[in-house]
């Protein structure tokens, strides 16, 4: 006759069994999808989920988003340039029962649609709106994915482009371009500094044309800037315009000398007197009165 407390502890343990079988917890952010005997049942969850042990099978489901790294793809951009792009695509699984039914692991399936649709969107794309127009690529390749993985009941929130890496020639072309495009804005912002001073000068000329004295005071400041970094050696051009009216007494002044020089030799004769008056006008306008003795002639008596 069997042992009474072995039939009990035989009979414990086959509770304990069922018990394990039957109940199920299920967290939050999970949901559990029962198969019975094979066919779908129902999506259940969260907290308790009792199964009828060996008849009802659970496969849990998370529902947090999904962070899908991509790794980097080799492509060929519209103009034929060679880049490798990697990229992140974040989703999650809004219908647990489609994500276990209709693909056998919707993880890996999204792994390579992304890959292949990375490599797809790179293609129609050329280099400028892969680095300028990052946002609308982002938003195309997210449209795609989400289509190709919404039987699957999966929701693609978003895609974003990580990192372009570019071959080291296109990149010193590129560098290349960005310094002449810095060159030509430069001199296109000195050229239109040349040209707003030239007007600025312009003005300024016909203003000091109108006023003299504003040019003497400009010289003026001009020393006193010139003083005051203390220069041992200092070159001020002076403009003839200043010399003017000391230059047209200077020419009155001589006039008025020839003109009474002329008077004496008019009405002087043969006196000794006019002569050296004469003499002395004409050594002041420095014109000398005799001729130096060439070697030739002989001396005169």
């Amino acid at each position: 006759m069997p042992n009474p407390v072995v039939i009990l502890f035989v009979l414990l343990g086959f509770a304990l069994f069922i018990l394990f079988q039957a109940v199920r917890i299920v967290q939050e952010y999970e949901r559990a999808v029962v198969f019975r005997l094979g066919r779908l049942v129902a999506t259940r969850g969260p907290g308790l989920v009792l199964l009828i042990p060996l008849v009802e099978r659970m496969v849990r489901v998370d529902l947090r988003v999904v962070t899908l790294d991509v790794p980097a793809q080799e492509c060929i951009t519209r103009d034929n340039v060679t880049v490798k792009v990697n990229a992140v695509v974040y989703f999650r699984v809004m219908e647990p029962s489609m994500a276990i039914v209709n693909v056998e692991n919707y993880q890996r399936a999204t792994w390579l649609v992304s890959q292949t649709t990375l490599r797809s969107v790179l293609g129609q794309s050329e280099l400028d709106e892969l680095l300028s127009k990052r946002e609308h690529i982002n938003a195309e390749l997210c449209r795609i994915i989400d289509e190709e993985t919404e039987p699957w009941g999966i929701k693609v929130s978003m895609v974003e482009v990580k990192d372009v890496e570019l071959p080291m020639s296109m990149q010193r072309a590129m560098a290349k371009q960005a310094e002449a495009e810095r060159e030509k804005r430069a001199k296109i912002i000195h050229a239109e500094g040349e040209y707003n001073a030239s007007q600025q000068l312009a003005r300024a000329a016909k203003r000091l044309a109108t006023e003299p004295a504003a040019i003497q005071l400009r010289y003026l400041q001009t020393l006193t800037e010139i003083g005051v970094e203390q220069n041992s050696t200092i070159i001020f051009p002076v403009p003839v315009d200043l010399l003017k009216g000391i230059l047209t007494k200077t020419g009155i002044s001589a006039g008025d000398a020839d003109a009474d020089a002329d008077d004496d030799d008019d009405g002087g004769g043969g006196d000794d007197a006019p002569t050296t008056d004469a003499a002395q006008v004409r050594t002041a306008r420095g014109i000398e009165m005799d001729d130096p003795p060439r070697g030739d002639d002989p001396p005169s008596a």
